[in-house]
């Protein structure tokens, strides 16, 4: 059986489109998407008239054409960001009700995240290949329901999924984080939820963890330190594990046979922890980029064959 995974794409279309055509290009047998789907910000594209502003990365830029702004939309959407075409009234009421600002925002993300399940109930018909997304801590609940009502999609979240021998488990729950997002539970909290997941697991060391936060000091897990007031220390070059001990004594205790992680963009790698092969494929999804892992697993001998991290 060979699975393919990714996670954390932010909202990036051409990455989603990767990931749907990377089953039948790599010959995988499952498509695991580990979470955080969504986009974490719009970007207010102003209708002037005949012509459109915006600022995208500190830059402004005006556009003169509808071809123009054809390009930039999907510019935007590739970054993982949704452009979002206002007049200038409607700019304005923006920036005097927040509240406004926040209910169109989660608009937006449930109304891509229906447009991708549509997507993948189309690129996968016909084809025997299986798809489990499973959305993690910065992705909204309402947002589960969605998935769940895909045809050719299966819920990852708090569900155990039988794989050919195997049974995934997943949770997108993180540990907690600075930025208090939307699935974060402290660590005997987080343990539990796992437990309670591989309780239904006939053989544990025959499982397949999806868990977003990876293992806490595996290596998948270095993040820049942050100052009290959020800035990075040393301008990013010190780096501190920052993942969850509730996942790595997990995995210790239940020796699944592989673990997927991401969560942590820069923890790009492959560790083992006593039999497990932990994996974390990292994400650089704002440059269109999609990082993925390759693993091949041995139904016969419940074991992993071989796997490989990419780009594409």
């Amino acid at each position: 059986m060979r699975i393919f995974f990714a996670t954390d794409i932010h909202g990036s279309e051409v990455c989603w489109r990767k990931f749907l055509n990377a089953g039948a290009f790599h010959k995988a047998d499952v498509l695991v998407m580990g979470g955080d789907m969504t986009g974490k910000a719009m970007v207010p594209i102003v209708d002037r008239g005949g012509r459109w502003e915006l600022t995208l990365q500190d830059q402004g830029h005006v556009l003169a054409s509808v071809d123009e702004l054809k390009a930039m939309q999907k510019r935007i959407l590739d970054r993982g960001y949704y452009p979002i075409v206002l007049t200038p009234d409607e700019l304005a009421a923006w920036e005097a009700d927040p509240s406004l600002v926040d209910a169109r925002f989660k608009a937006e993300m449930m109304a891509n995240v229906e447009h991708w399940m549509a997507l993948a109930d189309e690129r996968l018909a016909g084809t025997s290949i299986r798809c489990v997304v499973s959305p993690a801590n910065d992705d909204i609940f309402e947002l589960d329901p969605i998935i769940d009502a895909a045809e050719r999609v299966e819920l990852g979240e708090q569900n155990t999924i039988a794989l050919d021998g195997f049974a995934m488990v997943s949770t997108g729950y993180a540990n907690p984080t600075p930025w208090n997002t939307y699935r974060e539970l402290p660590e005997e909290d987080l343990r539990k939820r796992i437990d309670d997941l591989v309780r239904d697991v006939p053989d544990p060391r025959r499982a397949i963890f999806n868990f977003h936060a990876p293992p806490y000091g595996s290596n998948l897990d270095g993040a820049p330190k942050l100052n009290p007031d959020m800035t990075y220390v040393a301008g990013g070059r010190a780096v501190v594990p920052v993942g969850s001990h509730a996942v790595r004594d997990a995995i210790v205790e239940y020796a699944p046979v592989l673990s997927l992680h991401g969560h942590i963009h820069e923890g790009r790698g492959a560790v083992k922890i006593g039999r497990t092969l932990a994996v974390n494929p990292g994400s650089t999804y704002e440059d269109g980029v999609l990082q993925a892992a390759i693993v091949d697993l041995d139904a016969k001998k419940g074991e992993v064959k071989q796997y490989l991290l990419i780009n594409g």
